[in-house]
């Protein structure tokens, strides 16, 4: 966000518009708005969020028994997610394995 911030302000602003919109108009508590915002964190891999959310979720009341089980749900889900997602990719596996699946032709990673 420095870049942005230096090269690109208007966009940086708008972004600040939409934190106080979101603070002002939330329907959810707090701490639910914490725990997803860690959830989301921990998937974009983004560590100052996750302190950030971490912290937030701590000071909405949340237990650290209750962070470690958004721990557990994020990383489950995304667990689910992944598997779902890479057996879809390969479900033609053995199409792949013996280069008939037009999939293995297209790619960009091709050489």
């Amino acid at each position: 966000m420095r870049m942005l911030a230096e090269f690109y302000p208007e966009f940086t602003k708008k972004l600040d518009e939409i934190d106080a919109m979101y603070a002002k108009d939330m329907p959810i508590d707090e701490k639910t708005y914490q725990f997803i915002c860690l959830a989301l964190s921990i998937k974009g891999r983004s560590a100052p969020c996750v302190r950030k959310h971490f912290k937030g979720a701590l000071a909405a009341g949340a237990t650290v028994e209750e962070v470690s089980y958004i721990l557990a749900l994020t990383m489950r889900e995304a667990a689910g997610a992944d598997d779902c997602w890479t057996h879809d990719v390969l479900k033609d596996w053995q199409e792949i394995i013996s280069g008939n699946s037009q999939s293995s032709k297209s790619c960009c990673c091709q050489k």
